[in-house]
């Protein structure tokens, strides 16, 4: 085996090591930093420089879109005029593995001097990120995995994983559901997968509609205006009586013109809410080997309030 595939395994190795220790090392302070940004009026302002900067981001992104409003803020560019986008009411979280990053003076002095609360990430309790902190959270002494120490490996692994950490709690917290998830991600495959039925079905004139009465004449030039390849066939109340497919078509071919649209159709037929997940409509419409579904408010009064295809969902990326 090569060489190379060895080294990999011996980083992701240390790495996941330092993550166990920094798991085992979470105490009271994690519970603490939870809580002052449940009481945050405002934003969470997450800062750090170089590869920490990076994670902080990542941190900010995934706070943001798990209902935590977040932002990143440079910090060199915060001495530059970019500390007024933090105010009282804020909470702000600093990474930075030595604690003693120059570039974060400034914010630090800011967030004492107008009674921000920080929260302070590092790997050296004693430095002057964390002695400044409002709550301090310490990352384990964990090995670097590039073999040298200088290279921010493990520590930005360890890091990252402490911001998943925090958002993973304050979500609990909030009972942050998949419906509010994608309000804040309405696109790709995450945003189709969590899509409601009612995102993707069409509406009004666009169904194809007819009453049990309907001669199979005009339901047929219904069925082709629409383009569904089916219709829904209403009874008397105006709930859904019915539908009439290709198959029906086909068993009833012999004198078809003769009949109504009621003597034809298949009565009762598959239908799904409409804030079910799209994904939910899929489902069915597969294990059934059908192409469309008429959309009914549970409990409501059976009127066909919109149909889902089979087209509708493989183009929002289901399927």
């Amino acid at each position: 085996m090569s060489g190379f595939v060895d080294t990999a395994r011996r980083v992701i190795g240390i790495e996941a090591e330092a993550l166990r220790q920094l798991g085992a090392s979470l105490d009271a302070s994690f519970d603490r930093a939870v809580d002052l940004l449940l009481a945050a009026r405002g934003r969470v302002i997450v800062s750090g420089m170089g590869k920490s900067g990076h994670i902080a981001r990542k941190i900010a992104a995934t706070l943001a879109s798990t209902g935590t409003p977040a932002h990143f803020v440079h910090p060199a560019e915060a001495s530059h005029g970019d500390l007024g986008m933090m105010a009282q009411g804020d909470v702000v979280l600093v990474l930075s593995n030595s604690g003693e990053t120059p570039e974060l003076a400034d914010l630090v002095a800011y967030t004492r001097r107008f009674a921000i609360p920080l929260i302070g990430v590092a790997s050296n309790a004693d430095s002057t990120l964390l002695k400044q902190s409002d709550v301090a959270l310490v990352l384990p002494r964990a090995e670097e995995a590039c073999g040298t120490g200088i290279v921010p490996t493990s520590s930005t692994t360890m890091t990252l994983a402490l911001g998943d950490a925090l958002a993973v709690a304050l979500m609990q917290h909030r009972a942050f559901t998949p419906e509010r998830f994608r309000e804040f991600h309405p696109g790709g495959k995450l945003g189709a997968r969590l899509s409601r039925v009612r995102d993707l079905m069409h509406t009004g004139e666009s169904l194809p509609l007819v009453t049990a009465a309907t001669p199979m004449s005009e339901a047929l030039i219904e069925i082709s205006r629409k383009g569904f390849g089916v219709a829904g066939v209403l009874g008397a109340g105006g709930g859904l009586a019915g539908i009439i497919t290709d198959g029906d078509l086909r068993r009833k071919m012999e004198g078809l013109l003769s009949h109504e649209a009621g003597d034809v159709m298949t009565p009762d037929p598959m239908t799904i809410a409409p804030d079910a997940l799209a994904e939910t409509a899929v489902a069915v419409m597969n294990q059934h080997k059908i192409t469309c579904l008429f959309a009914l408010e549970e409990g409501g009064d059976g009127r066909p309030l919109g149909l889902i295809h089979i087209h509708d969902c493989l183009r929002a990326g289901l399927g």
